[in-house]
This record gives structure tokens, sequence and C-alpha cells, in this order.
């Protein structure tokens, strides 16, 4: 799964970062409101973890306008506020389920999936993600661009997976080192340049259509449509952002 935490405290976010990682899910973390609460707009997130005492914006007005987006990824709040009240007042403003602090890992992870078979009863989503004809089957991992099979490595698959789930949205260097490999950002790393460049040997080379854009200075897109003048496809690493 693809998960998204947003959290200040740094205890907290190795000790669940860590954790969910070593059940093989994905995760992103954003440590402001504002920045929480532009990551939760988007869509291909299985799961949000969501603090309330943040910077920059309540845990409460980042669940509200997450919702007001129309977003239905389901949320967890978590906070140290455990009266009856403000547990209320969060499911209110669409939150799926409630953890007081301090909480045992087991229990977060038990929740999380109780809310993934909640909503598998509602919706099954397809496990294949497809862009132009390239096709991942999330479920058997089988990589296809075309009629040829595509073999990849476990971090190949997970890369080629966030970049065709969040298909032409800009992902930065920071935010894929984040996501991929629990990195903070490191100016000295150029981890994520080398498996885009291995990515586009094994995706793009032979094809007419070039799928994995570099944008100059920000970061790489995965895309059907041809890049405009200003997108940068020579494979040479990009600019990093703040994610």
């Amino acid at each position: 799964m693809n998960i998204l935490l947003i959290e200040d405290d740094e205890r907290i976010i190795e000790f669940v970062a860590r954790g969910l990682r070593a059940e093989g899910h994905t995760v992103e973390v954003a440590r402001t409101g504002p920045h929480g609460l532009e990551l939760g707009r988007m869509t291909h997130f299985d799961v949000i973890i969501l603090d309330l005492m943040l910077p920059g914006m309540h845990g409460h007005d980042v669940c509200q306008q997450i919702r007001a987006g129309r977003v239905t990824t389901p949320i967890i709040m978590l906070t140290a506020m455990d009266r009856l009240d403000d547990k209320i007042e969060g499911l209110r403003l669409g939150a799926d389920d409630y953890l007081t602090k301090p909480f045992a890992f087991g229990e977060l992870l038990a929740r999380i999936e109780a809310l993934m078979r909640r909503r598998d009863r509602f919706e099954a989503p397809s496990s294949t993600l497809e862009i132009a004809d390239l096709t991942f089957d999330r479920e058997t991992l089988e990589v296809r661009r075309g009629d040829r099979a595509i073999e990849l490595t476990a971090k190949e698959l997970a890369l080629l997976e966030l970049m065709m789930s969040a298909a032409g949205k800009v992902l930065s260097r920071t935010r894929i080192l984040e996501t991929i490999w629990g990195y903070s950002s490191d100016p000295l790393t150029n981890v994520v340049d080398v498996y885009i460049r291995r990515l586009r040997l094994k995706v793009d080379q032979g094809h007419d259509t070039s799928l994995i854009k570099t944008v100059r200075g920000i970061g790489y897109k995965l895309e059907a449509v041809e890049p405009r003048p200003h997108d940068d496809d020579d494979g040479d690493a990009a600019g990093e952002d703040d994610g």
C-alpha cells in the first residue's frame, strides 16, 4: 500500500514509517499541515495517517479540506487528545478512524487493515495500472510495454508504481527519495537519477514514445503525451525542490 503520514514529531515518524516499510508498504511523509493537505488531495494513496497538532494548519482543517476536494482516501487521525468531543469532531470532519497517542504499532497496523477490508467491500479497484501501452499488474508484479515483458528489480517496481499512480504529475527528487528509500533530502545522493535512467532503459528504449520525462529543475513524471518544449528528456539529473 501507498501510505501518507502527516506528522511533525520525528520520533513518531521514525517509529511509524520504519514499521510500515518493514511490512512492505510505501510511506510518504509530510511534516506540516499545508504540505499534508497538498499531498492528501492526490488520489494515489491508500491510507492517510493524520496528526492533529501540525505546524501551519490544524489536522481538523487538513481533513476537512481533503474531504472538500472529494478525496475519499481513508483517514486515521493520530492525536494526544483523547476527549470524546475531540474524537467526534474528527469523525464528523471526515476521518474514518481515531487513534490516541501513545499507541502500539500493532494496533495502528490492525486499524489500517480493517479500513482496507471495509473499503474493499464497497469497491473493487483494478489491480492493473495502465498508461498508454505500459501496464503494471500490482498483484502479479508483471510489467509489460506492448507485447514485451519487462523485468524490474524491487526498487524499480516501487518507483514505477509511484510514477504510474501519479501519472501526469511531477514528482520531485526529494519526494521520490523519501517515498521509495525513506531518506531525507540529501544533495549528495544521486540514487534517484540512477534508478530513473535504469527505468528509462527498460521502459522507453526502443519505443517511439518516451513515457518517463524529466522536468528541468523540478523532477520527473510519467505520462503518455509528448513533452512540451521546456521539458528535458535527455536523462540528465533534474533539480531538487522541497518535496
